[in-house]
């Protein structure tokens, strides 16, 4: 059994859904994960707002605008007319409780409602389109599958059972067909996972469920060697460790979540990342495997602020950066790179939400400085420190880049460099032209 999750670009239209159809087809006891057609969870954010100010024409009149687009996606989707009334039904149930929740006063736990219609939607569509297809298919709720504890976390022991169950159920099935990102909560209200949504779910099915493998398919054909958008000529990277594509996903590859693939390492199920538009594409596999002695990719991550906080008082001091952790402790700030002296520490954060703040406690401890917008490169790879001369490669290639900060020592897997945001294409391009 293999667990097949497609993102909403893959699901994006009536042409596309059935596109999908035609791939996991003729596949047998595997779990489809669906996340929501592309731009319904934005559509229905944009209802969840309106409704949080109060402006109930302007929901009703989103939820009418919504509604129609998926009455043109049944019409364009389904052969036959059965079918059509079938799903009409459906969905005209689903936008009936829209309707009706648009009159509710607004909270977090009814825009969550609310936006978990999106991947019930999808899902049904899709159910739907096989079963005309003759495809003994059955949607199997995530709302009655996946629960998270009061910490937010997956209740995995939970997920097994009540999945192990609900496919014995229906032991007879040819397919399931389930929702990504969606579940319900300790208090068995409607929530979500968040982090990694959909590639979440489905990393946790594989993995309690104990799959073949877990494949990941969106539009692009797998991880590549550097950013596309920037580089020309990159490459998929044909195999990855878990760690390296982790450090790839944390550091700018957005084509996967960094934590999403955590229960799959764990359990050591290989992730697979296929492009629906090129099914032949070989894609990348990620498992526990790591090739020796390669540089595999480069990410950027962007939107980065660098702080240095500077004291004499640092010199032989213990303690001084016990304070300096506790204080981005207190205001829930990560820090992504860090690098010490004797009279100084230089970090970065990604969000600035609490940072005014933040400087004003450390100024108590030493004088602070700030840089904005800065981008930390990440170079990832089999970067054991006792190999030889990959990190003296990776700063050849930025030898005419100003660098910030370079962190390296505290992964095997990547070195990272801190540079300004306007030397982040030519950086790019560096790297690969010296690297790859």
């Amino acid at each position: 059994m293999k667990v097949k999750k497609f993102g909403g670009t893959s699901v994006g239209s009536a042409e596309r859904i059935r596109n999908v159809g035609k791939l996991i087809a003729d596949c047998k006891k595997d779990i489809v994960v669906l996340s929501a057609m592309s731009g319904t969870t934005n559509s229905l954010l944009e209802i969840s707002g309106a409704i949080e100010e109060c402006d109930r024409k302007r929901a009703a009149d989103l939820i009418d605008s919504l509604h129609d687009k998926y009455k043109a996606t049944i019409e364009d989707l389904y052969a036959t007319e059965d079918s059509k009334a079938k799903a009409s039904e459906i969905l005209d149930s689903i936008f009936d409780e829209l309707r009706m929740l648009k009159e509710k006063h607004f909270s977090v736990a009814l825009e969550k409602e609310i936006v978990a219609k999106g991947e019930m939607m999808s899902t049904n569509l899709m159910n739907l389109h096989l079963q005309e297809l003759g495809i003994n298919s059955v949607l199997l709720p995530a709302l009655d599958i996946v629960r998270i504890d009061v910490h937010g976390e997956p209740d995995e022991a939970y997920i097994s059972n009540e999945a192990k169950k609900a496919i014995k159920e229906a032991s007879d099935a040819d397919l399931y067909i389930t929702q990504g990102f969606i579940c319900r909560n300790e208090r068995g209200e409607i929530d979500n996972l968040q982090r990694g949504g959909s590639d979440y779910t489905a990393s946790l099915l594989g993995a309690l469920l104990g799959a073949e493998e877990i494949e990941i398919w969106t539009d692009i054909d797998g991880m590549h060697n550097n950013d596309p958008r920037f580089v020309e000529g990159t490459t998929p990277v044909h195999n990855l460790h878990f760690e390296e594509a982790a450090e790839l996903a944390y550091f700018g590859a957005k084509i996967l979540h960094p934590t999403c693939i955590l229960p799959a390492r764990e359990h050591n199920v290989p992730v697979r990342l296929l492009n629906t538009m090129d099914p032949s594409a070989e894609g990348t596999l990620i498992e526990n495997k790591l090739e020796k002695n390669a540089i595999k990719a480069v990410a950027a991550k962007d939107n980065i602020t660098a702080i240095k906080i500077k004291s004499g008082r640092m010199l032989l001091a213990y303690g001084f950066l016990k304070k300096v952790f506790e204080i981005f402790e207190k205001y829930e700030t990560s820090i992504d790179m860090i690098t010490t002296s004797e009279v100084g520490v230089s970090l970065t954060i990604d969000n600035e939400k609490n940072l005014a703040r933040i400087e004003s406690e450390l100024s108590q401890l030493g004088t602070v400085t700030i840089d904005r917008d800065m981008v930390i490169i990440c170079v990832v790879g089999d970067l054991e420190w006792t190999n030889k001369g990959f990190e003296a490669a990776a700063l050849e290639a930025l030898r005419n880049v100003p660098v910030r900060m370079i962190s390296y020592g505290g992964s095997n897997y990547n070195i990272s460099f801190l540079i300004k945001k306007e030397d982040k294409t030519k950086a790019l391009r560096l790297l690969s032209y010296h690297l790859f």
